[in-house]
């Protein structure tokens, strides 16, 4: 499982309130990937991160929504967009990092979790919306305007329908279908996602 390591304390005095809040998202990553949604808690998280829980309740308005913006930080690295010009090539390696992400490195569960958990916890929802389901969508909207620009898709394509197609194929057979799957789904998704929308040759 890939995780972020923890920022260590340096010297005497008190860190900066940058380092001390990377050290509180690294440590509750750590523990959301590794135990779930349920091992975030201020307690917790401030022991692992050698910090104090006064400084959780100020800058987290609940464990949920420290646990979300902590899984932004996590996956942030994982799931960078790549843009080699072939838009085909960068929907597949992203969404195929995507998968593994959920499939392989144990994201599954914590994703699971977050999502069922934000239906009923607001500042969870709005976390989850905010520092990650919203800039993840609109950098995969940036990438395929790029892509539309230099015709490689058609100009009245339908971007956020792409999307949907693409990342809500899998979100909708990891919370809703709950059935297996794996990265050779990925090139059956962006083809059959592309294939409306593609360049008339």
């Amino acid at each position: 499982m890939t995780e972020i390591p923890a920022i260590r304390r340096r010297g005497r005095g008190r860190r900066p309130a940058a380092e001390v809040r990377a050290s509180v998202l690294a440590a509750a990553g750590r523990l959301l990937l590794r135990e779930g949604l349920r091992a975030v808690t201020f307690d917790r998280v401030a022991k692992e991160a050698g910090s104090s829980k006064v400084t959780l309740y100020k800058w987290w308005p609940s464990p949920g929504a420290l646990a979300a913006e902590a899984y932004f930080a996590q996956s942030e690295p994982i799931l960078e967009f790549p843009n080699t010009g072939d838009i085909r090539a960068d929907l597949i390696a992203q969404l195929t990092a995507f998968v593994r992400w959920l499939t392989r490195d144990g994201a599954a569960k914590p994703v699971s979790e977050l999502i069922g958990a934000a239906q009923m916890d607001a500042d969870l929802a709005r976390a989850w919306a905010e520092h990650y389901a919203r800039p993840r969508r609109e950098l995969a909207r940036e990438r395929l305007k790029v892509a539309q620009a230099q015709g490689q898709l058609r100009a009245d394509a339908d971007l956020d329908v792409i999307v949907d197609q693409l990342w809500g194929a899998c979100y909708h057979r990891l919370l809703v279908l709950k059935v297996p799957f794996d990265e050779n789904l990925v090139p059956r998704l962006v083809d059959h996602a592309l294939r409306g929308a593609a360049a008339e040759q």
